[in-house]
């Protein structure tokens, strides 16, 4: 998959040239207001993009998973509060649906999502949790007379909030089972129930103020006596989270791209910009101290999308990529913060500026480090996936 056919290749160009034509020249005031761009998040679901790996009978464009991270990647190039927005909606929205959903919420949301005019989110980091989800989940969800009573509360939740958000699927304990280990161990049983905008006792609280990605929605969620029909439980009673980390597989996959995306975008900005500005009577470009460190940013970008595309093949062929996807996500997420520091340097004080693109990759490098698993989770996952003791 190193080199790409002629339709994924049209697909690329597509969202290039709206990334560089639409999105580019409106993203700042955005970003700067801390407004979500419903214009671009509509222009962007008639072009099919949240529909890229879903089924055409379901509304979608019957691609794949890469289409959506070549998508992502390119609009990652100029912003990332957008590219966001779309792999939230697609990874944690739509593709548990159509993943787990039953034949009847399949028809009622995925239509609405695959076009762009609803999103969906995903509710599973709690305040106290952090990458210790099934430890540190408190959320419950208990059947009462045909309903699901959820109590609790979630964080960092993107999507959530918006005027268009449809539901936020929430991950909660449904009770508890004993492990069939002979330990005689205790542990959650934990399931997924689609929650809709909208339900009484289902609270979302103002956007975060956040260091980076400002354009894009994230919010705190709180549940109190929260009740929705038992038939909104999504996938098997107590196979919520291995289905969230199937779903998680997947998304590590696209946050590996949206990061190849910035880290891209630095170079792209570098290169226009060390050919523009002048030191000591010539351009910058021309000083091999700023040529070596340019070379150094293609060096990781060209490395980690490498990786990414790696991971795809393999998942895209049912072949195990736990291990593949959480290399993609390390590197990517790396070289996106190495690029973002070392385009803030070459460009000096007009670096540190938020006029400049550089300024603003350099304040949503620093997520990609944090989000869909930890730095340190996935050095974890692969020194489990290579045999290592837990």
């Amino acid at each position: 998959m190193h080199r790409l056919t002629d339709e994924y290749e049209a697909l690329r160009k597509s969202v290039e040239e709206f990334s560089r034509q639409v999105v580019a020249p409106v993203i700042a005031d955005y970003y700067e207001r801390c407004a979500f761009p419903y214009d671009i998040v509509a222009q962007m679901g008639r072009m099919g993009l949240f529909g890229l790996p879903i089924p055409e009978e379901h509304g979608g464009m019957g691609g794949d998973y890469f289409a959506l991270c070549l998508a992502l990647e390119e609009l990652a190039r100029v912003d990332s509060s957008v590219a966001i927005t779309l792999e939230a909606a697609v990874s944690l929205g739509a593709m548990p649906v159509h993943r787990f959903g039953t034949a009847a919420q399949k028809a009622e949301w995925l239509p609405r999502l695959t076009s762009g005019e609803t999103l969906g989110a995903f509710g599973l980091t709690e305040p106290g949790g952090g990458s210790d989800v099934p430890g540190g989940m408190r959320t419950t969800a208990a059947l009462d007379g045909g309903e699901w009573v959820i109590n609790g509360s979630k964080a960092f939740i993107t999507n959530s909030g918006t005027d268009i958000t449809g539901f936020v699927a929430v991950a909660a304990i449904t009770g508890r089972r004993e492990k069939t280990d002979g330990s005689g161990r205790v542990t959650p049983e934990i399931s997924t129930v689609i929650v809709p905008s909208g339900t009484p006792g289902f609270t979302v609280s103002k956007k975060y103020s956040k260091v980076g990605w400002s354009a894009s929605d994230t919010r705190e969620l709180s549940f109190t006596d929260c009740r929705v029909p038992e038939a909104n439980l999504l996938g098997e009673r107590g196979r919520g989270y291995a289905q969230f980390l199937q779903t998680l597989d997947e998304g590590r996959v696209a946050i590996a791209a949206l990061s190849v995306g910035l880290a891209q975008g630095c170079v792209d900005e570098c290169l226009r910009y060390v050919g523009e500005r002048r030191a000591f009577g010539q351009e910058i470009g021309r000083y091999q101290a700023i040529q070596f460190k340019v070379a150094d940013m293609e060096v990781r970008t060209h490395t980690a999308r490498l990786a990414y595309y790696h991971a795809a093949e393999k998942m895209l062929a049912g072949e195990p990529f736990k291990k593949e996807a959480a290399i993609a996500k390390l590197v990517s997420s790396n070289a996106a913060m190495d690029n973002a520091r070392d385009a803030t340097q070459i460009f000096g004080g007009y670096g540190f500026m938020n006029e400049y693109p550089v300024g603003r990759f350099y304040r949503d490098a620093k997520i990609l480090e944090i989000g869909e698993g930890t730095s340190e989770v996935q050095r974890m996952l692969i020194a489990r996936q290579l045999g290592l003791p837990a």
